[in-house]
């Protein structure tokens, strides 16, 4: 297969959008030299249109789905499902978890083939990874974790310390830098059992050092594990280069996997059949129709399954893979990049005038996905953006993401989106 090698990033130069006579006119200008340059631009086409929705700035939380998805889920009820009925378990659906988690790894993780598996929701994953690691070494009781990281993360750490009396060690950072490596370094010691964080910011979109905050971990002896939900189909890394020992990340983001699409599961080699991960179920049995007396844990990475795969939840994200794989994870994030810098710079002419503050890093390679603004107003002028057609998100107190999926988002679309932004707060403060 070959790939597209030319830069997706047009250069964000003003001399593009000359001869506007306003700031918008402006802005749109230039993000209409920007998709009409862009060798990403032919995979917009590949989304279903949404009916009555102008822009759609909300594929850091739910990605859109894939025209196709009607025809796909229509061939499994009707050919995978309706003819071969059980026997598809044999022919494809008993090695589907592993097989889907060796794509997402191999396209997106860096990863080599028998480490990731697709299985479970995210906050099912995490908790069996987070008791495994600390189950691990019983002179080590301490867990690391930040106080801004997802609800999930921080609900599970405070539930796993309370089932094996470990002790929580919270990171205070920065809100828009987030966890820098000197954060780590200063509450990690030779107690630290496990340290988790994520890889992007939920919030502020930061972009966490994977690979040195990692290896600072390791330097005191503790397992690492990344919370990869907001990064996984847009940001590339490298899991096995970096040392990552567990990470774990969702389907329905940038993986377009759909509302409630499993979630899958890293757990390097060198700890297969070492950790073991708390919900013996049989899938995760070493013979699992040996339907014997006692458990026996598989001893590779079919260890953290549990029960029955949810085979119909993991047909949306199979065209999403391929769409990434044509494009290539370098090329998703150079042109994220470009629209996360577009829509900085149109917060800074359309929206800091209003007193609408960034919130979100300046510089692209320390930031995700997506970009993050606040304002006192932001939860009324969310709404009425929906019922504009207008689609971000709002997160507490007073922020708004805009969440901009590379495959799926254009420019001009970005730039809507943040000039409708300004209209609703100035018609909200009339």
């Amino acid at each position: 297969m070959t790939h597209d090698t030319r830069d997706p990033r047009p250069a964000l130069d003003s001399s593009t959008a000359a001869g506007s006579s306003t700031a918008a006119d402006s802005l749109l200008e230039l993000a209409t030299a920007l998709d009409a340059s862009d060798p990403l631009g032919a995979h917009l086409d590949a989304f279903a249109p949404a009916p009555g929705v102008t822009a759609y700035l909300d594929g850091n939380s739910l990605g859109r789905p894939l025209r196709d998805i009607p025809e796909r889920l229509a061939a499994f009820a009707r050919d995978d499902w309706g003819t071969r009925l059980i026997r598809s378990w044999d022919e494809q659906w008993m090695a589907l978890p592993m097989a889907l988690g060796d794509r997402i790894g191999a396209l997106t993780l860096g990863a080599a083939a028998g480490q990731t598996v697709v299985a479970d929701s995210t906050s099912v994953l995490i908790y069996k990874l987070m008791r495994a690691a600390l189950a691990h070494d019983p002179s080590r009781a301490e867990l690391v974790i930040e106080t801004g990281n997802f609800p999930t993360d921080r609900f599970l750490a405070e539930g796993v310390a309370a089932e094996t009396g470990a002790t929580i060690r919270w990171i205070e950072p920065d809100p828009v830098l987030g966890v820098q490596v000197a954060d780590v370094g200063a509450v990690v010691s030779e107690r630290t059992a496990l340290v988790s964080l994520s890889h992007v910011d939920y919030r502020s979109g930061a972009l966490a050092d994977m690979p040195a905050i990692t290896a600072a971990a390791h330097d005191a002896g503790a397992l690492m594990m990344w919370d990869l939900c907001h990064s996984a189909g847009v940001v590339p890394m490298q899991l096995d280069e970096w040392g990552v020992d567990l990470a774990v990340g969702c389907t329905y983001k940038y993986l377009n996997g759909g509302p409630g699409s499993p979630a899958f599961a890293y757990l390097r080699r060198s700890l297969q059949g070492v950790l073991r991960q708390p919900i013996q179920g049989w899938w995760s049995a070493a013979d699992i129709f040996a339907m014997g007396p006692e458990y026996v844990p598989a001893g590779d990475i079919r260890q953290l399954l549990s029960g029955t795969p949810p085979v119909t939840s993991m047909l949306a994200m199979q065209g999403m893979l391929d769409l990434i794989e044509q494009a290539t994870i370098d090329a998703v994030r150079a042109k994220s990049e470009s629209l996360t810098d577009l829509a900085v710079r149109a917060h800074d002419e359309l929206l800091a005038p209003l007193g609408v503050r960034l919130l979100s890093p300046r510089d692209a390679a320390l930031r995700g996905g997506h970009v993050t603004i606040g304002h006192p107003d932001f939860r009324a002028v969310t709404q009425r953006l929906w019922a504009d057609g207008i689609v971000p998100d709002f997160r507490f107190p007073d922020g708004i993401r805009l969440g901009l999926s590379p495959l799926s988002t254009s420019f001009v679309e970005t730039v809507t989106g943040v000039i409708a932004v300004r209209d609703a707060l100035e018609s909200h403060e009339r």
